[in-house]
């Protein structure tokens, strides 16, 4: 399981462990790891010789970056400071990079000729032409107290990296990212790879931050001990999920494995019971109960399915309910969406289901409820703008499950599950061609089958979105391929496998989170 922190535990937790350490301990463990990180990534497959660009900032980023630029000349490298603040650069790691053979020049100066400005404070030739001409820039311009986007001289710096081509790597996180929420306000880096310390930061596995991370690599400083047990936020992995999956015994049968009931479809999107369906029977339950309209549609593709026109309340016993694919918003939908949430099992709703939900039922539920929103859907919850919710998906998440008094699965290129209490989760599977119709009714028969199985809704929010991703990726193949939400539901038995024979130490490595529904 990958963790993450906020900004104010690390620093708890560094000054702790600073407490027990010779002076400069600390950036010297963060500057060797930085420094290995970042000869394995030189474009030129060597440091001899290599062309090495520091942006460095006023903070304690700038002195690791110094101080690993120091290590780096001392191989070989040409390495070249470009200082944002000369007059509050880290002292210790220039010294270290001068005496290493490295160079320092100020960022800004009069422009020369052919420059941009007018006689004005400005990037200076000899800075711009270092970066342009550097195989490798590290971006040590703000650290994790950083808040805003980039200045301006900064931000046309890292404008000239990546218009070079340069492998750009940040420095414990991307300069101009909120290290708690991956939110992006301003200009900011757009790394190839990140090399964080001690422990990820939210902001590295959410979006928009996470895109902007790149490939991430955590470098150890001893910080362990001095971090709390329960982090801000969590990434499962395959061991992870592999010990929630619900696994029948020999004294199991149908029932005692638990019924999940669907209501979904309408008249007119006969499709969204039939998907929804189709990620129910490979969730774990033991059967499928569904209750609507599109009846004959679900049984035609799927017979094993028990089927029921309803009201849900006479359907019969359920452990758990999924409702609101393809509803629709007539007096029919609104009535079954009533009656799920009168119910005493755990209720999933998504989609048409959230439209119509009653926020007095909602409240006066003892049973469990997962609300499973994409961004636009959330948004209206909360009464607030899509784009709001897009860049700041880890406190809409929290708000979501705080006002709603109910777990809260937000789908998008980020997934987050969040509940009242505890730490977020974030889904670290997926691939951008899950963003397509239907592919999130499956997911919510599929969740809605592993609430009925028996796991808790954070759980079952979880796992479902992990084996979700994994069979997006895998119905796309290796190359990435469009796929349909049929494909996503009918690779969902090969990510089950590829998940459960997961070792119990071990785990997948996880990529960065994309789109988990259309």
């Amino acid at each position: 399981m990958r963790t993450a922190y906020s900004v104010e535990t690390v620093r708890a937790a560094e000054h702790a462990l600073m407490a027990r350490l010779p002076d400069g301990a600390l950036m010297q463990r963060a500057a060797a790891g930085l420094a290995a990180a970042s000869a394995g990534l030189l474009g030129t497959g060597r440091v001899y010789g290599a062309r090495i660009a520091l942006l460095v900032g006023s903070g304690d980023n700038g002195g690791d970056a110094l101080y690993a630029g120091a290590r780096l000349a001392r191989r070989g490298a040409g390495v070249t400071a470009v200082l944002l603040s000369p007059d509050r650069t880290h002292g210790g790691g220039l010294a270290a990079l001068r005496a290493a053979g490295g160079r320092a020049l100020p960022a800004t100066g009069e422009p020369g000729p052919g420059e941009p400005g007018s006689g004005t404070s400005a990037v200076s030739g000899a800075a711009r032409a270092a970066v342009r001409r550097a195989d490798l820039v590290l971006d040590g311009i703000v650290g994790i107290g950083g808040h805003g986007g980039l200045r301006p001289a900064a931000a046309e710096l890292v404008l000239a990296a990546r218009e070079s081509g340069a492998v750009i790597v940040a420095v414990d996180l991307p300069s101009g990212m909120e290290a708690d929420t991956g939110e992006i306000t301003g200009t900011a880096v757009r790394a190839d790879a990140t090399v964080t310390f001690g422990t990820h930061k939210p902001g590295l596995l959410i979006d928009p931050g996470a895109e902007h991370a790149g490939a991430l690599r955590l470098v150890g400083i001893g910080l362990e001990p001095y971090l709390p047990d329960t982090p801000e936020l969590e990434a499962l992995q395959h061991a992870d999920v592999a010990a929630l999956l619900p696994v029948p015994t020999g004294e199991s049968d149908k029932y005692r494995r638990g019924v999940v009931g669907v209501v979904a479809g309408s008249a007119r999107y006969p499709g969204a019971a039939v998907l929804a369906v189709a990620g129910a029977l490979r969730g774990g339950a033991g059967a499928v109960r569904y209750v609507g309209p599109a009846a004959d549609a679900v049984i035609a593709r799927f017979p094993e399915t028990l089927v029921h026109a309803g009201p849900p309340a006479k359907a019969g016993r359920v452990q758990a309910w999924a409702v609101g694919p393809g509803l629709g918003d007539g007096q029919e939908a609104r009535r079954a969406v009533k009656d799920v949430l009168a119910s005493d099992v755990p209720v999933l709703v998504d989609a048409d289901g959230l439209r119509l939900l009653d926020r007095r039922l909602l409240r006066r539920r003892t049973a469990p409820t997962l609300l499973t929103p994409h961004a636009g859907e959330a948004a209206a919850l909360l009464g607030t703008a899509r784009e709001e919710v897009e860049a700041a998906r880890l406190p809409s998440v929290r708000r979501l499950a705080a006002e709603f008094g109910a777990t809260v699965l937000l789908k998008g290129s980020t997934t987050l599950v969040a509940a009242a209490e505890g730490p977020a989760r974030v889904n670290p599977t997926g691939t951008g061609w899950l963003a397509t119709a239907g592919t999130g009714d499956v997911l919510s028969g599929l969740t809605g089958s592993l609430l009925a199985a028996g796991l808790e809704p954070r759980d079952a929010a979880s796992a479902g979105a992990y084996l979700h991703g994994l069979a997006g990726r895998l119905a796309a193949g290796r190359t990435g391929a469009p796929v349909g939400a049929s494909d996503v539901a009918a690779a969902l038995m090969a990510a089950w496998r590829d998940v459960a024979s997961a070792p119990a130490s071990g785990s997948a490595p996880a990529s960065a989170s994309a789109p988990a529904s259309g």
